[in-house]
């Protein structure tokens, strides 16, 4: 079989690049629906409406669109008309397959939602003509009100859980060590000399030492409250220099209350030595932005013998 002469060899290569110039790009996802539902969950999501050059796509709200309530994100590519509750879009020829632009159409009742938006996709050929568009709404107030109510059911949860912890007569292993400043197996360092603290923090630091013993680490804050409210810990977590995460449990024996210090222990069941201090732990409050974080963070090393009590 002979060889391909270098003509059909440069016929072959025009003809692929034919070809492949004969190929639509790629077109975003988009679809040519008559019919969308809104609703005030949705509108998180925009879907996206094939539109096609030369050909107008009108939307078909349920009632009366306020004057300059429609919104392009680029009218060069694409026009539009305004009437009653009508919307009318108009792809120019120089919209290209794949390319998106997004119409938004902001409603005046004050019902939810309060706008709608949706992606204008170019599509050569499967525009969509009519769209329907039907507004699921409901009563901002509504809205609000459960919004409000998911509010205090999370910070009821909060209080029970900090009213829990507050009620216990002591915590147990080690941060009961820590809290009652019990001698044993426990060892300790003062660590106050080495955190940082955040400019933000809601709470001044006073004292700090931190604990190992096999199997537990623990903290123990001294805090002053300078707010004008009770402060207490109902979460905290402790990341180490790789990114980990270990969630510590709070514990105090009352909240710290304003004007005044109070002591804070948090702990988890977890060896010193497996996390890679210096860390940062990081404290707060109930259904607030009252928070304390602590960078440089450490532990004693158990095998090593920490000071003792």
């Amino acid at each position: 079989m002979l060889p391909p002469s270098p003509g059909a060899l440069l016929a072959l290569a025009l003809l692929t690049g034919t070809a492949k110039a004969a190929e639509p790009p790629g077109v975003s996802e988009c679809s040519a629906t008559s019919r969308l539902d809104l609703t005030a969950e949705s509108t998180e999501q925009t879907p996206g409406v094939c539109v096609t050059p030369d050909e107008p796509t009108t939307f078909v709200f349920g009632g009366l669109l306020p004057p300059g309530a429609v919104v392009l994100s680029d009218n060069h590519s694409i026009s539009f008309a305004q009437v009653d509750n009508f919307v009318t879009v108009y792809p120019k020829r120089s919209l290209l397959a794949g390319e998106r632009v997004k119409l938004t159409v902001r409603f005046a009742d004050g019902a939810a939602p309060e706008s709608a938006s949706f992606w204008l996709v170019g599509h050569s050929v499967r525009g969509a003509r009519r769209v329907e568009v039907f507004r699921h709404s409901r009563p901002a107030d509504e809205l609000k009100r459960e919004a409000a109510e998911a509010r205090a059911e999370s910070r009821q949860c909060q209080e029970d859980k900090a009213r829990l912890l507050a009620e216990r007569t002591e915590p147990g292993g080690l941060m009961g060590a820590a809290w009652l400043e019990r001698t044993g197996d426990v060892q300790w360092k003062d660590i106050l000399g080495d955190l940082r603290q955040d400019p933000s923090n809601a709470l001044e630091l006073a004292k700090a030492r931190s604990y190992s013993n096999p199997g537990s680490v623990a903290v123990r804050l001294k805090l002053l409250n300078p707010g004008a409210e009770p402060w207490t810990a109902v979460g905290a977590v402790l990341k180490d220099s790789t990114g980990a995460e270990v969630e510590f449990s709070p514990w105090q024996e009352t909240a710290i209350p304003p004007g005044a210090p109070g002591f804070v222990v948090v702990g988890a069941e977890r060896e010193a030595g497996q996390l890679t201090c210096p860390c940062t732990l990081k404290l707060w409050e109930a259904e607030g932005p009252r928070t304390v974080t602590l960078g440089n963070v450490t532990f004693p090393p158990v095998e090593q013998g920490g000071e003792r009590e």
